[in-house]
């Protein structure tokens, strides 16, 4: 499991998402802004995830985006998923080349730590960040407001 940028804009853009909106789209500009995410990078990630249904785009001038689904039924694993489809990179656990020690040795102490964090990752919903934002003492500012409903 790699943390590239694109990873993290994505994880970063669904939480905004879920974070500032309040029903109405929010404009991938502002989530740009909000974030400082490049928009050229931003559109790439929101896309794939309108795609996987992590997201739902309205377009126009009154457009944006929403959680396509409950916050507590996204997980971050969810969004990790929908962004590697986007990433050709080549897993190098899964690459045949290597030595034996690494094979035998080194490759199964990193799935199992890629295992690992991937079932935290699962068990981590949006609702979860949501929450752990407010806690933080982190306010939205602006015009959208923060509506955290436990479900």
């Amino acid at each position: 499991m790699r943390l590239t940028k694109k990873l993290m804009f994505a994880i970063e853009a669904v939480l905004d998402v879920a974070f500032y909106g309040t029903g109405e789209p929010v404009p991938s500009k502002e989530i740009a802004n909000r974030q400082g995410i490049p928009r050229r990078y931003l559109e790439q990630v929101l896309q794939q995830l309108v795609h996987d249904g992590i997201l739902s785009g309205q377009r126009g001038p009154r457009g944006g985006y929403r959680l396509g689904r409950d916050r507590s039924q996204i997980s971050v694993a969810d969004i990790v998923r929908s962004v590697y489809k986007l990433e050709d990179a080549r897993d190098p656990l899964t690459d045949p080349a290597g030595s034996e020690l690494g094979h035998a040795v080194l490759r199964p102490i990193w799935q199992e730590l890629e295992d690992q964090a991937f079932l935290r990752l699962e068990r981590t919903s949006i609702a979860d960040l949501c929450e752990a934002a407010k806690t933080s003492g982190i306010e939205p500012t602006g015009q959208r407001a923060f509506e955290f409903v436990m479900q």
